[in-house]
């Protein structure tokens, strides 16, 4: 198992040059922490040969969030997701007691954008016609024409599932994990990382307007490629990245997201005299320590490699 960065050379951390500044004026009390929005990602699993593979999408360079990074299918919660929807599987009030969540409208309004944005983004439908089938091809242009209305916010998730007769499968998501964007990002997300499995039948394309390819890895190779500075991502991307280091298969990853702890990870910063010291609590792999005037090329201590091993399309929680 890939134990992140441990020969003090650069990594693919994603980490905006102008962080330090936004820290420091947050410290100052001239920066006002934007509300973080609501969204949803899909850590999509395969099997493969050598144990699991999951589909991971590369933003597109021009995207003005972590541009280039690699993440998960994902986005933020439409209003409408909460709207009556045809739904199997745990019921919402389970399904806010594991989010967190004190409503279950809300609670399905994350377990339908999961749903959602994975069809929008990846192709791949966990929906049905009945509470224990899943619909087998979404190809054709029948599909498409839905697929582009529902990414136009000209068609809900509920419309469209009554439309097709189609039953959303909640029981096929397991909850990994919730970061929630730092203060200091003006893009703000508390996003829901969730694990599924590739239903038989269908596959994965990249449908995205946002990523310029996609890729089915395993995650020990993924992190490998963030280690050696040949692939960057966000902090809760290599985080369950190397938390699914550990399983066999796509089944055994589905068994263990019950025991996966929820609590919402946030970003920490402080001023130690003129440095910026930035960390994620329980993820000390990620800490950063800035100079005054420096930016992530000048950190003076790049942290450790003791953290365990999340995405905008996983909604941008960085």
């Amino acid at each position: 198992m890939s134990n992140g960065q441990s020969n003090g050379q650069p990594n693919g951390q994603w980490y905006p040059p102008e962080w330090p500044d936004r820290i420091r004026a947050l410290a100052a009390g001239e920066l006002v922490a934007a509300t973080p929005r609501r969204a949803a990602t899909v850590m999509l699993l395969k099997d493969g040969a050598d144990g699991p593979l999951v589909h991971m999408l590369r933003r597109r360079t021009s995207m003005a969030f972590a541009g280039g990074a690699y993440a998960y299918p994902g986005g933020g919660v439409d209003p409408r997701d909460e709207h009556p929807v045809r739904w199997a599987g745990p019921a919402r009030e389970e399904w806010a007691a594991r989010l967190g969540l004190t409503d279950p409208a809300q609670a399905q309004a994350v377990v339908c954008a999961a749903v959602r944005e994975t069809y929008e983004e990846a192709g791949v439908l966990l929906a049905g016609p009945t509470a224990d089938t899943v619909v087998g091809d979404t190809t054709g242009d029948d599909w498409e024409k839905d697929r582009e209305a529902l990414v136009a916010r000209e068609l809900s998730f509920a419309d469209f599932l009554d439309r097709r007769g189609l039953v959303l499968r909640s029981d096929l998501l397991g909850a990994w994990a919730r970061w929630i964007t730092p203060e200091f990002e003006p893009r703000r997300y508390d996003t829901w990382f969730f694990v599924a499995a590739l239903p038989a039948g269908q596959r994965t394309r990249n449908a995205s307007t946002e990523a310029d390819r996609t890729v089915w890895t395993r995650p020990a190779d993924a992190a490998a490629g963030y280690d050696r500075g040949e692939l960057t991502m966000m902090p809760p991307t290599i985080s369950t990245l190397r938390a699914l280091e550990p399983y066999g298969t796509a089944a055994e990853a589905l068994a263990a997201a019950p025991a996966q702890d929820m609590t919402p990870v946030l970003a920490r910063a402080r001023l130690d005299g003129d440095q910026v010291v930035l960390s994620w609590p329980g993820h000390d792999e990620f800490t950063k320590h800035v100079p005054a005037n420096g930016s992530a090329g000048t950190e003076t201590n790049p942290g450790t490699a003791t953290g365990p091993g999340a995405g905008s399309g996983d909604g941008g929680a960085a």
